[in-house]
């Protein structure tokens, strides 16, 4: 299991963008149109060089450069609507 530190947006910025602490910045951030869930657009610029990433939030309240699974829908909720 990851500690929380591992789990942050600020850890996995500077994991993946910043490992010689240089300046980021936000790009974009809001949600997903199909399920609603937050991202965030992080770039960082050496130069001429700039460099940007997407950051999805997971449903367990982690940051990562994938996004989560869909959600399944269950058969109750699927019953319930009809």
């Amino acid at each position: 299991m990851k500690c929380a530190k591992e789990q942050s947006l600020r850890y996995q910025v500077e994991k993946w963008l910043a490992p010689g602490s240089l300046p980021v910045h936000v790009r974009q951030f809001s949600r997903t149109r199909s399920d609603g869930r937050r991202y965030v657009c992080i770039e960082t610029c050496h130069g001429k060089a700039a460099r940007a990433l997407f950051f999805f939030r997971h449903d367990d309240g982690h940051w990562c450069v994938y996004p989560p699974a869909p959600r399944q829908r269950n058969m109750r909720s699927e019953r319930l609507a009809a």
